[in-house]
């Protein structure tokens, strides 16, 4: 029987499944490299300064209630039938503390509460500090004299945590750790909220011993759920720090949203709805009153036009600035911070009586509010004591990221040494219409916030040395990049 002729032999190229051009890549796959190299390398690099301000902004959450505790027997006095006036409780303040000038009164602002008479040029007292006298509103009694630091009233021990928060009580170069950490802070976080939200749709990829996929996952959750809370520390911490602070009052002062302030003359009143309370020229025809100086009308008048203005307590009197002034004027002005915040001031002739000014916070510009809202919330005044739970959870969790991180960086190698960074050359595969754009909007977050674009500048430029003296040496790969 004849055999069937044999069949032709394929040609060579289809030995072989025909090879599929590899499908384009997206954004995201191009970028998540690059994501993942930076929140790698910032959270190795910048941990150290983030566990200092976190460890610090525990302590100075907890600072609020240790002072109530600290300076009870200054703070608070037992209820009395009747308030002095204020003039007699400052007079009891002088007379045990002669030296040095009134620059504030705060009066008792609740029952049970002292009277804070404060004062400037005390021998012994720092320049940027007052000495607050406090008096027994009910006795005239002096409780005590402390040291007081800024207008939110922090005394001895919340002002040491707050200087160690702020710049390690290093001074000026000290505050550049506060504002690196602030600077980062936000990218770290966007960085880890991107990547655990993209691990999150492509969980088959993840390799590692189940000890670091647990400590990720622990990582990764705490991360998405403090997020939020860790840009807002971030944003508002920039406000008054040193350089980007700077950039951002620039910024507020270009667009009109400075913080206005109350006018102390009838000639500097505001127009509008501020000028039916300016008075006319001074009239000279006030009273002998208790400041010191003739014709003051003293401390207890004044609050009492400021009272029937609607400022309530708690409220700060300022005495003039010059009482030999042709129009002399006290600042009376609220300083609760705590919601629903209370921040209106006015200006009363020192002479007449008459109210020159009244500023309401509902006039204040929306930057100017949300400036006030941002960094009182941020201290833990905003929402009083849940605002500083809230501030201590956010602390805590920041404390507990930064510890599974550098864990993860110690399990990330096969035999307990410290992991390797990732490879090189991530921003290659980048797409153009990506990069460029991206790398944009870094140059001018860098211009504006210094201490991000200097630092990124820096290790780009040692990333780029390195990998060109490892590419001379023969030893520049790109090896897939393991999933985390």
């Amino acid at each position: 029987m004849p055999t069937a002729p044999p069949a032709p032999a394929p040609p060579d190229n289809a030995s072989a499944p025909a090879e599929r051009p590899a499908p384009p890549r997206s954004a995201w796959a191009s970028l998540r490299p690059l994501v993942l190299r930076l929140h790698f390398y910032a959270g190795v690099l910048i941990a150290p300064f983030l566990l200092v301000a976190a460890v610090t902004g525990l302590l100075y959450a907890a600072s609020y209630t240790a002072e109530r505790v600290v300076y009870a027997d200054e703070l608070r006095v037992p209820v009395g039938d009747r308030e002095l006036p204020v003039e007699r409780q400052v007079a009891a303040a002088r007379e045990a503390h002669p030296r040095g000038t009134v620059t504030a009164v705060r009066p008792s602002p609740e029952d049970g509460a002292t009277t804070r008479v404060l004062l400037s040029g005390v021998p012994g007292v720092a320049e940027d500090r007052t000495l607050a006298v406090f008096v027994n509103p009910y006795t005239g009694e002096v409780r005590g004299a402390e040291e007081q630091y800024g207008s939110s009233g922090a005394l001895p021990l919340r002002t040491w945590i707050s200087g160690l928060h702020k710049d390690l009580h290093l001074g000026e170069t000290g505050r550049l750790y506060s504002e690196l950490a602030a600077s980062w802070l936000w990218v770290i976080a966007g960085g880890g909220l991107v990547l655990w939200f993209g691990r999150r749709r492509a969980r088959r990829g993840l390799r590692g011993t189940a000890g670091r996929r647990r400590l990720l996952s622990l990582h990764g959750t705490v991360g998405a759920w403090a997020a939020a809370g860790l840009f807002f520390l971030s944003a508002t911490g920039l406000t008054w720090s040193a350089y980007a602070g700077e950039s951002i009052g620039d910024l507020r002062e270009a667009l009109g949203q400075t913080t206005p302030t109350v006018a102390t003359s009838a000639a500097g009143a505001g127009a509008g709805e501020h000028a039916g309370h300016g008075g006319g020229a001074d009239t000279g025809a006030g009273t002998a009153g208790g400041a010191g100086t003739a014709g003051d009308i003293g401390l207890d008048a004044v609050l009492k036009a400021a009272r029937a203005e609607g400022l309530s307590d708690p409220v700060e009197i300022v005495p003039p600035a010059d009482p030999a002034a042709p129009s002399p004027a006290y600042v009376v002005k609220q300083i609760q911070r705590s919601w629903p915040e209370k921040q209106d001031s006015a200006a009363v002739d020192a002479r007449t009586g008459q109210v020159v000014d009244v500023l309401r916070f509902d006039d204040y510009p929306v930057l100017a509010k949300l400036t006030r809202w941002g960094i009182d919330a941020h201290a833990g005044t905003l929402f009083g004591l849940a605002n500083q739970i809230a501030l201590a959870v956010l602390a805590l969790a920041l404390i507990l990221l930064i510890v599974w991180g550098y864990r993860m960086w110690w399990l990330r190698g096969r035999t307990g040494a410290f992991g390797r960074p990732l490879p090189r050359g991530a921003w290659q595969h980048v797409p153009a219409y990506v990069l460029v754009p991206l790398m944009a909007a870094v140059a001018v977050l860098g211009y504006f916030v210094p201490l991000l674009g200097i630092p990124l500048a820096a290790f780009l430029a040692v990333d780029v040395v390195l990998g060109e003296i490892a590419h001379r040496r023969g030893r520049r790969s790109y090896p897939p990049l393991a999933g985390r």
